[in-house]
């Protein structure tokens, strides 16, 4: 199988574990005790492990992923419950240090005045340790703990938080700073999630800068609308998902930064986080003026062109994404071209755009300006709804099947198309 076709089957099988499945009810014969998420809950710590499945603690229990029901924690980290006996974890985090492979994705749990470091659901030799041992100058007894990369925060870094002070740990010279949150909830729990930080209160989240603590957008908002599966809540509403046969894709592209988009009707998909799961927003939060979905995407000199109808929207590739002054422009006036575009895609360190309308496909040169349309060829297929390129070739997606070709060379010379694969429930999440 090639890579890019792999690479996308990996991201959709592992966000199947943390995804969007129906919620599962805990039956009458279950203890009593056991908590419901569903009801509206407190987390204790939430963290992902080094597989990207995400840990949610309460008590003595916890959830693996975005759904299935509660379960004993000591039946993952035994440890836990053996050593301290006190039914609960404080805080916890995923370790980012790629300089350090001996700690890098290795899970940090923190009880009272202890740590305990996990990897593979083991607990390495030496643990659990005084977190003042591990981690000079940070408190005892914390209400929650986050990951935050070098280019999210200003080094490597680990946020302690307790009440409102947040303690920023720099993991290489093992200093910590202390600031104060003020505006902030007081969180329980924090979770990396998408390169973006969340602190969650009661039942709620906020999510916040991990420079500067500011809140962007309208907060808090309940957790059981993104980070778990219940009923008459979601972006669902708790009902199933499309059947594999129905799955109809808008457009494709990865951006000079490696993030790879996937469009379908108002939402869109981040396919290159799925160790963060696999989960579905609408493209009106990325890309606030694109309110009628997109036909097409192409990336390019590290911006992202975004076609609908006849309009060109240029963005900068950047958190957020902002629309470069002056667009959208025509179809015409942009790319010289006019008439609909079912799908376009730009290949690794090229310059040259291919643009597929009907059964034809065009190619112009982003160098030239104003554009110029270098070849104009048919194609033996029609109906395309959009298309990807990478390392292994293009990836033509019709319907529920899509289409691999070495090169848009072969592509272009191809007078019978290949042999059409299926989308799968590993691929899309779907149903089969």
């Amino acid at each position: 199988m090639d890579l890019f076709a792999k690479t996308l089957f990996l991201c959709l099988a592992l966000a199947l574990a943390n995804g969007a499945p129906a919620h599962p009810q805990v039956s009458a014969a279950q203890d009593a005790a056991v908590p419901d998420r569903c009801a509206g809950i407190e987390f204790d710590a939430i963290t992902p492990d080094e597989n990207g499945i995400t840990f949610f603690f309460k008590g003595p229990h916890l959830w693996k992923g975005y759904h299935g029901p509660a379960q004993l924690s000591n039946e993952f980290f035994k440890e836990l419950d053996d050593i301290h006996h006190i039914g609960h974890v404080d805080a916890a985090f995923r370790m980012h240090n790629k300089e350090n492979p001996d700690i890098h994705d290795h899970i940090y749990f923190f009880l009272d005045d202890k740590v305990f470091r996990y990897y593979n659901q083991t607990l390495e030799e030496g643990y659990p340790k005084e977190i003042q041992e591990e981690f000079p100058g940070v408190p005892t007894h914390l209400d929650a703990a986050v990951e935050c990369p070098s280019g999210e925060c200003t080094t490597d870094s680990v946020l302690f938080f307790k009440g409102h002070d947040v303690h920023v740990y720099d993991i290489a010279t093992k200093t910590v700073k202390t600031k104060t949150w003020s505006h902030l909830p007081v969180c329980t729990s924090a979770l990396r999630w998408l390169e973006s930080h969340y602190c969650f209160h009661g039942h709620n989240f906020t999510r916040f800068n991990p420079v500067s603590g500011d809140v962007n957008g309208t907060y808090p908002k309940d957790a059981r609308n993104y980070f778990m599966r219940c009923p008459n809540f979601g972006h669902g509403g708790g009902s199933k998902g499309s059947k594999c046969s129905e799955v109809k894709l808008s457009a494709i592209t990865t951006d000079d930064t490696g993030k790879t988009y996937m469009f379908a009707g108002p939402i869109y998909m981040r396919l290159d986080t799925h160790r963060d799961g696999f989960h579905p927003f609408s493209i009106t939060r990325a890309w606030k003026e694109m309110t009628n979905g997109v036909d097409a995407v192409f990336s390019y000199n590290n911006k992202n062109y975004l076609i609908k109808d006849d309009q060109v929207y240029i963005y900068k590739v950047a958190v957020p994404h902002v629309l470069v002054e002056g667009y959208p422009k025509t179809l015409k006036e942009e790319l010289g071209i006019e008439g609909r575009v079912d799908a376009a895609f730009l290949c690794p360190s090229e310059h040259t755009v291919h643009i597929i309308q009907g059964q034809r496909m065009v190619d112009i040169d982003l160098t030239a300006t104003p554009r110029v349309v270098t070849r104009d060829v048919p194609l033996p297929l029609s109906d395309i709804d959009a298309a990807h390129c990478g390392p292994d070739g293009v990836y033509i997606f019709k319907g529920s099947q899509y289409y691999h070709y070495e090169s848009p060379m072969i592509m272009a010379m191809s007078k019978i198309a290949p042999v059409p694969q299926d989308i799968t429930s590993e691929m899309m999440g779907c149903e089969d």
